[in-house]
């Protein structure tokens, strides 16, 4: 059997005296559509940056489809697409342009690389604005942009933070379409969002970190059986289950 696309065993990150990450363990196994969740502050972002290999650990180990990170760094980074939360795209390139160069970079051809950012281009609908620097472009075209540069090389696996912040509704179906065609051709996806009615629409299954300590994990078919929403069930693993407090003024 094929190894889990990741394996997390025991992962911290140390920020002077506290832990952003703090012994987070948790597997994805390969075609799986994962949430990770967790309030604002809770690690989501530390750990993902862990996984891309931006941000080294303080322990723990990480194995991204069968290989050590950050020991086998460049041979993973073949075979990720990656979709950080703040898309650090280049403004003075057209977006067909952009996505033709992060195709040159993971080693294809020029001319496949090319026809790819040409079509990538159709398929995100950013066709009309091919003729523009991605510095006129909204925060929404943006993204797009940053996606479809991440499955140029039709990676096995995607790490996507916040992939539809700033995406409008035509956007974000267009983009959901997408990311679930690729887990049904066998990619796995690890996606971190603020919005519960994306994630449980879309994901298998998720995980839910507090304080930088995993909190939850089970599939969306359990939270189901056991009648809860998504939302449900993040307010209580989180331990905020409580009536909102209202001023007598307002």
């Amino acid at each position: 059997m094929l190894s889990p696309a990741i394996q997390v065993r025991d992962l911290r990150k140390i920020y002077g005296d506290k832990a952003a990450v703090d012994g987070l363990s948790f597997t994805v196994q390969r075609g799986c559509f994962f949430g990770f969740l967790g309030p604002n502050g809770a690690g989501k972002t530390t750990t993902i940056k862990m996984l891309m290999g931006l941000a080294p650990a303080s322990s723990g180990s990480i194995e991204l489809l069968g290989l050590p990170m950050p020991e086998r760094a460049l041979e993973i980074k073949q075979q990720i697409g990656l979709v950080p939360d703040e898309s650090l795209l280049f403004d003075y390139l057209t977006g067909g342009e952009f996505i033709e160069f992060v195709g040159r970079l993971y080693g294809l051809d020029r001319g496949v690389a090319r026809r790819r950012a040409g079509e990538l281009m159709e398929l995100f609908e950013l066709t009309d604005s091919r003729r523009k620097l991605i510095n006129e472009y909204s925060k929404g075209m943006r993204k797009r942009v940053a996606m479809a540069a991440a499955l140029i090389h039709r990676p096995q696996l995607y790490l996507m933070d916040e992939p539809f912040e700033g995406v409008d509704a035509m956007g974000a179906r267009l983009m959901k379409d997408i990311l679930l065609e690729q887990v049904r051709h066998g990619s796995t996806i690890f996606l971190t969002s603020h919005v519960l009615e994306v994630v449980e629409r879309l994901c298998d299954r998720v995980a839910i970190i507090h304080h930088g300590r995993l909190v939850l994990d089970g599939s969306m078919e359990e939270l189901r059986r056991a009648s809860e929403t998504l939302e449900d069930a993040f307010v209580r693993a989180v331990g905020v289950d409580r009536t909102a407090e209202t001023l007598d003024w307002l």
